[in-house]
């Protein structure tokens, strides 16, 4: 699922660079620059989203740009755009352990083959959700 998200950015004077708060996430980042800094939002969103969904709740909806309020003179208000299933995609490549129930025989003749039996059921998996290149 892709959304975009408001963040606010604000100069840090003090130490240069931005901070970010995430009001509908109620989250802070940072980053050295602008382009930084909206990475790191959008990196910020996609941890709290896909924990949120790892956990059963709902994603919270976009507040509309127009009611985000600045605090100070130079905050820059902008969106940040996340593809949460993208962004699972491709953070998270950690392997899971799974049983599956084959007939004997047909383990059988896989092991005598030479056949790496996750190999083919990712591939059979990602061909039956129609996924690509990943």
């Amino acid at each position: 699922m892709k959304n975009s998200y408001p963040i606010v950015m604000t100069p840090d004077d003090a130490e240069g660079g931005y901070v970010v708060y995430i009001p509908d996430f109620d989250i802070n980042t940072e980053g050295d620059t602008l382009t930084e800094a909206i990475e790191m939002a959008r990196d910020a969103i996609g941890l709290m989203g896909i924990d949120m969904e790892d956990n059963h709740k709902v994603l919270p909806s976009p507040t509309p740009l127009y009611e985000v309020k600045k605090e100070t003179e130079g905050d820059i208000v902008t969106l940040v755009d996340v593809d949460f299933t993208e962004y699972r995609r491709q953070n998270e490549q950690r392997a899971v352990r799974r049983n599956v129930t084959l007939p004997s025989w047909l383990d059988y003749e896989a092991e005598k083959s030479g056949i790496n039996v996750s190999a083919i059921l990712q591939r059979a998996l990602k061909q039956e959700l129609h996924i690509t290149n990943r």
